[in-house]
């Protein structure tokens, strides 16, 4: 018996709330997962804004209410969305709907364009778990989109789910249709450099 009805709809978030298995939601889809320590690729350059951002996250992380998904969102997800516009020039949409099938479908809290990349992020209260799940299947979405870079343009997608606090990558291998859960966790502010190094990177050539 499948997991998903063949005759209904899902959004991206109803498919969260399946709480089913990661590798069984995928395979609904005819996609591949694997966990794995990922070395991914950092950006080199000059962070000019690394320390103003720490010290503000260092200021108000004491003092924010992080039973709240908005206060999450605004006071520590978008600040660090705002640098990644100054540090690649990507173009920033948040609560951006897109629509590849039935099943496929719903709305994508931050998504960033370059001219040959995209980059997804997703913002969850606290379940990782179920918001890598979301996370890959806005990923799958984004592969079949037709807005999207080319596979030759694009071979990977990376996206991420984030807490505020802590951050999980994973990358969808388009041409193998294979999803890599990235086992090392990011946590802010102490591994802000490495997360923010991730990002530009993914977002750039």
């Amino acid at each position: 018996m499948p997991l998903l009805d063949p005759n209904r709809s899902y959004t991206f978030s109803e498919i969260a709330k399946l709480k089913a298995p990661t590798d069984e939601v995928l395979a609904e889809y005819g996609y591949s997962l694997e966990r794995t320590l990922l070395d991914l690729r950092q950006d080199q350059g000059e962070l000019d804004r690394l320390q103003e951002r720490r010290s503000r996250l260092e200021e108000v992380l004491p003092y924010l209410d992080l039973t709240n998904e908005q206060s999450r969102r605004e006071m520590l997800i978008a600040p660090l969305m705002a640098d990644l516009i100054h540090y690649t020039k990507a173009q920033l949409r948040i609560e951006y709907s897109i629509k590849v099938s039935h099943q496929l479908q719903g709305t994508l809290d931050y998504l960033l364009r370059t001219k040959t990349n995209l980059l997804v992020v997703e913002a969850k209260h606290e379940d990782l778990t179920n918001g890598f799940i979301q996370m890959a299947v806005e990923l799958i979405a984004l592969d079949q989109w037709e807005k999207s870079p080319s596979v030759e343009q694009q071979p990977q997608l990376l996206g991420a789910v984030s807490t505020g606090t802590i951050w999980q990558f994973g990358i969808l291998h388009r041409q193998d249709k294979l999803v890599t859960q990235e086992l090392n966790l990011y946590r802010v502010p102490t591994d802000l450099e490495p997360l923010t190094r991730i990002l530009i990177a993914a977002l750039s050539v």
